[in-house]
């Protein structure tokens, strides 16, 4: 029996997908499979990758419902105990699936390990060397832009990079799958904070390596579209993942944070899609359902809290 799936979702990518596939056909370990969910393309992607990789198996979607639903349809079908999510805009080295299952095999309280992304256009320099997240409210990938040297260290990590990430699949059934209602965008950082809340850990694996064009599916690094999803998606996360007293506790610093960003994007031309953003932020709020909080869990609390805070200096720092 397998051990490990590889999920690519797909939104007219086709351009994309004879690389990536190329790559995961050309791995060291093999006993793998490989499911491409096609979120109703029209350049042909389903056509192409029948035609060109026919040991693929396909999930056609009848149209574009996110990244969320489109993994979860993908880690529901899987039917191993590891899933591997990797975006269709990236090349995998060769020991790339071993390294991933193997990092996640050894540590049994581990519910993800994300890869080292680097530049696919620029391969001595990082891309994403694990995510993390502070008490501003902001998400970052840590090692952006970096030298590659500088980011060959094994530790934990606050959530991986969805764009190339294993998964231990039963912890889903205890925390919940990925939020549909984030449609793209946060949804790595949500899911790996749902597992920190719960008591897993999430780790960083330098050794799996992928190169990574990036954004490509949506175009460019700012956009509306990421503009917008990103600031909604963002008050809905703090919201769901954490206590009122915990929101409180660190309102002076997400306004702080907030106020920046809209700045930040002010500047761009995208202040008013932020701002947009930040109230259909509240209004998911509203309407969607919390993470039960449970007093067995207030160590995690704790924890998170404590990192929350640290991350906004190794953010400041770069580091």
């Amino acid at each position: 029996m397998k051990k490990v799936s590889v999920v690519i979702p797909n939104y007219n990518g086709k351009k994309f997908l004879g690389d990536c596939l190329e790559s995961l056909e050309a791995q060291s370990f093999t006993e793998f499979d490989t499911i491409l969910v096609d979120d109703g393309s029209s350049d042909g992607s389903v056509e192409y990758v029948k035609t060109h990789f026919p040991n693929v198996r396909i999930i056609s979607l009848p149209d574009n419902g996110g990244f969320c639903r489109a993994v979860n349809r993908g880690i529901q079908t899987a039917e191993t105990p590891y899933v591997i999510l990797l975006n269709n805009d990236v090349k995998a080295d060769k020991d790339f699936v071993k390294e991933m299952a193997s990092g996640i095999h050894k540590y049994k309280k581990c519910f993800s390990c994300s890869a080292q992304l680097r530049n696919m256009h620029e391969p001595d320099k990082i891309d994403d060397a694990g995510d993390y997240y502070c008490a501003l409210g902001w998400a970052y990938a840590l090692g952006k832009d970096k030298p590659v040297g500088a980011c060959q260290k094994e530790r934990e990590i606050f959530a991986p990079c969805g764009g190339a990430s294993i998964y231990r699949k039963a912890v889903f059934e205890e925390i919940g799958y990925f939020d549909e209602k984030h449609f793209a965008y946060l949804e790595d950082i949500d899911v790996g904070y749902r597992a920190r809340i719960y008591g897993y850990k999430n780790r960083y694996l330098p050794e799996a390596v992928v190169y990574h064009a990036g954004s490509g599916t949506t175009g460019s690094r700012y956009n509306e579209f990421k503009v917008r999803h990103s600031s909604r998606n963002n008050v809905y996360m703090i919201y769901k993942n954490m206590p009122m007293a915990q929101i409180l506790l660190n309102l002076p610093f997400l306004a702080a944070g907030f106020l920046v960003k809209y700045l930040f994007f002010l500047k761009k031309g995208y202040g008013t899609l932020y701002a947009k953003g930040l109230a259909e932020g509240i209004t998911m709020a509203r309407e969607g359902k919390k993470v039960p909080f449970q007093a067995r869990n207030l160590k995690n609390y704790a924890k998170i809290q404590i990192e929350l805070w640290v991350n906004i200096v190794r953010r400041l720092r770069g580091r």
